[in-house]
């Protein structure tokens, strides 16, 4: 692992370079690696072209660096299920009751005269109750245990599911293709985007107002600004909440920092468990100390490292949070909120019963207060007699006081509702969860992907002031406006979104990355036309700035330059987004025969009551798509272009996305998923 083979940098190297950050981090790549691409010779990968479809290469690369999988921890046996559902306090009681009331059961105290002339049948089968009792906790136990058993290997093998189809956007062989992140290796270029969760660790090569959010990692709430230049270093299980880019994945899996938080976590858990053994066992010798030397022993005892074991189990016991350990404290309150998280409800309440102890403790009092207080009788072993009649009292009211039917019925039905929901596609996998699910009373869902189907497609537009409800020939439509609005489309969304043709006749296309310029995307091949020729044309290093969408935007902006041969003459801004926020910042609007049209206040009414409410009424998304024209060396301006005569300054967005000429409004469907019901 520690060598460097022939790729150039060993694990352990690429270990320690993403452990930098900001501009030290780059400092880093720079002296050592010499930049992003020394890095990417170094890994044998193009930053343009990616890795080869090669399977001997990538299987190669996942022997070297490691797969993109963290090993889960090994399921619990079938064996441990069924010692978990013994450790139930009620079920503990019943099976207590039922071994003192079978060895009663063959026990017959002598008769001293006061049961003369009963019935020996009740006595003779006594042992009934007990058996019974015992049946209905095997019972009760091998359902838990069972269901548990099932259900976890149900949801083993959802998650596994999951995993496959969690797919990420990588660059093999020229080609952007969809892999499932398993398949990630070092050295893999991938697009990221809006949205993301980074399955890898990795180093920026290129970026676009890109900006990560790394609370999960670090904690803080901030959103870092990440580029080539300033802070490159990107890390698995961070969120990419503005922006896109390319970057080269550099470790995978357990190398990564998600795995090596993971593994951590995963050792540090085993040296609890084996400090709690440890401390078992310490408090066990402790007590056999105590019993062999007495009180002098056990009050030394309390002084060493022992007592904290005691203290720690008669804190768990009694729920008490205060004292001087604050830690042992908190350890005591986390064991407590634990073990009321893994009852449920109507358990918790069925071990509270103390009726049987009570009832024995008052028999007991009650006979030796009148034999020999009252009568003065001195005891004898007959006595015992009476103590054993006391106990087989209190065992049938501790039998009538938790009934051994009860926890069997409650199993039986929940573990049927299990069953139910199951064909329902509601996996549950603890029965108890069935008793916090009844106590719901308003659930709170997403709507796209969720009620929807999450497949956008264009199936109204208003372009040249007319509106189709349906897509419009592109013959018919003005070549100035039809040319801006397929290269706007094209240009400006994310490269990653992508829509694949159908492999077969009737199958519907496949639409990768964002569902929404999708559907755009969409709407450019049901006109007829090739977005991927337009992108070739202007590849995404090329671009010149971007303004990527956000919640707050609620619109994304991209900027291109204008070239006559090798000339730059100017840029146009293209940008889409919700159409009340964009046609807000158009004062021009593309009128018919492409001829552009001042856009008033009165237009912008007219506009909303005639086309986009309409549009909303019908279930759709509205999108404005809008352009501007910045001219630097042209004599012919027209009323809606900008002369450019100083130096455009790219960080005022508020300026740069103002005073647009809007091309169309499209309204994009979302149909509802089939099987919901309209209320």
């Amino acid at each position: 692992m520690g060598s460097r083979g022939e790729y150039g940098c060993s694990v352990d190297e690429l270990r320690t370079l993403m452990e930098y950050r900001g501009t030290e981090a780059r400092e880093k790549l720079d002296a050592e690696y010499d930049g992003v691409e020394g890095l990417c010779r170094r890994l044998k990968t193009d930053p343009n072209n990616g890795l080869p479809q090669d399977k001997d290469e990538l299987d190669r690369r996942r022997a070297v660096f490691g797969a993109n999988e963290i090993p889960p921890h090994p399921p619990k046996s079938f064996l441990q299920l069924v010692w978990e559902a013994l450790q139930d306090v009620t079920l503990i009681i019943l099976l207590v009751s039922a071994v003192v009331s079978l060895a009663l059961s063959f026990y017959r105290p002598p008769d001293d005269g006061l049961g003369a002339g009963s019935d020996d049948s009740e006595h003779e089968a006594g042992w009934i109750e007990g058996v019974a009792i015992l049946i209905s906790v095997v019972v009760v136990v091998l359902v838990t245990a069972l269901n548990d058993y099932t259900k976890e290997r149900q949801f083993r093998g959802l998650q596994a599911k999951i995993e496959t189809e969690h797919k990420f956007a990588v660059i093999r062989g020229g080609n952007q293709i969809q892999i499932v992140v398993n398949e990630l290796v070092v050295g893999d270029i991938a697009q990221i985007k809006y949205g993301d969760l980074l399955p890898a660790d990795g180093v920026l090569v290129q970026s676009n107002d890109l900006k990560i959010d790394e609370s999960s990692l670090t904690g803080e709430s901030d959103q870092i600004r990440k580029s080539p230049e300033l802070d490159p270093m990107l890390l698995s299980g961070t969120h990419v909440m503005e922006g896109s880019g390319k970057m080269v994945v550099t470790a995978v899996g357990v190398n990564s920092q998600t795995g090596i938080i993971m593994t951590l976590l995963g050792a540090a858990k085993d040296v609890v468990e084996e400090e709690r053994k440890a401390a078992k066992r310490e408090e066990r010798r402790a007590r056999r100390k105590s019993k062999a030397s007495g009180d002098a022993v056990a009050g030394a005892g309390v002084e060493d490292g022992t007592a904290q074991a005691l203290l720690t189990d008669h804190v768990k016991a009694t729920g008490l949070a205060e004292g001087s350990n604050g830690d042992l404290s908190n350890e005591a309150i986390k064991d407590e909120v634990e073990n009321k998280k893994e009852r449920s409800v109507l358990q918790a309440k069925l071990t509270r019963s103390f009726v049987a102890g009570c009832t024995v403790l008052i028999l007991v009092t009650r006979f030796c207060i009148s034999r020999y207080m009252i009568e003065e009788k001195a005891f004898s072993v007959a006595d015992f007699q009476h103590f054993i009649n006391f106990l087989i009292i209190g065992v049938t009211v501790l039998v009538v006081a938790v009934p051994e039917g009860l926890p069997l019925a409650v199993t039986l039905s929940l573990a049927y509702s299990v069953k139910k929901m199951m064909l329902d596609n509601n996996l549950v996998r603890h029965l108890d969860a069935c008793e916090t699910m009844g106590n719901a009373t308003s659930i709170c869902s997403d709507k796209t992907g969720t009620l929807t189907t999450n497949r956008m497609t264009v199936v109204q537009s208003y372009i040249n002031e007319i509106h189709y409800k349906e897509t419009p020939k592109f013959e018919s439509l003005n070549k100035e406006t039809r040319d801006l609005l397929i290269n706007l489309i094209s240009i400006n969304s994310s490269y990653a979104s992508q829509v694949v043709p159908a492999k077969n006749p009737g199958e519907q296309l496949t639409q990768l990355g964002n569902k929404t310029e999708c559907g755009l995307l969409g709407f450019v091949l049901a006109l007829g036309q090739s977005y991927q020729a337009i992108r070739d044309k202007y590849p995404e290093e090329k671009i010149f700035k971007v303004y990527t969408f956000n919640s707050v935007r609620k619109s994304m902006s991209t900027v291109i330059e204008l070239k006559d041969g090798n000339l730059l003459v100017g840029y146009r801004v293209f940008s889409k987004g919700a159409s009340e926020i964009i046609l807000k910042k158009c004062r021009w609007f593309l009128a018919k025969d492409g001829v552009p049209k001042k856009f008033s206040q009165k237009d912008f009414d007219r506009l909303v009551s005639n086309v986009i409410e309409p549009m909303a009424s019908d279930g759709l998304r509205t999108i404005c798509l809008a352009y501007k024209d910045y001219l630097i060396r042209s004599d012919d301006v027209q009323e809606n272009q900008i002369r450019a005569t100083k130096e455009i300054d790219w960080d005022n967005e508020d300026a740069i996305v103002n005073d647009l000429t809007a091309i169309a409004i499209v309204g994009i469907q979302d149909p509802v998923r089939p099987g919901l019901l309209f209320i």
